[in-house]
């Protein structure tokens, strides 16, 4: 086991509750990113594999409690971009505050 890898991991362990709690919250995808949060699971993955296949100790629980926040994650990053969408179908603009642009159009020659 090493020390500095818990210690790590525990930092990852902090930052991803704020992150999940902020999604929740804000019901937004501002400054989220897929991709990274997609390849963070990927590295959690692959931490995983490491300590089944050649360093098994107890750090694998951070490593799983961190992939299953980032997880918790992206499935928030889908809910609030439904969200969103719907939020801007909502929005259509009424009929009678549509501007007519043709008919202030200047036909120049």
């Amino acid at each position: 086991m090493s020390v500095f890898e818990l210690l790590m991991l525990t930092c990852f362990g902090i930052s991803w509750p704020i992150s999940v709690l902020k999604s929740w919250r804000t019901k937004s995808t501002a400054g989220k990113s897929l991709l990274f949060m997609i390849i963070i699971l990927i590295g959690y993955v692959f931490g995983i594999l490491h300590k089944i296949l050649y360093s098994f100790d107890f750090v694998i629980y951070a490593y799983i409690a961190n992939f299953l926040m980032v997880g918790v994650d992206i499935c928030l990053y889908f809910r609030n971009r439904s969200l969103e969408r719907k939020a801007e179908g909502d929005q259509e603009v009424p009929e009678q505050n549509v501007q007519r642009h043709s008919e202030n159009v200047v036909y120049m020659k």
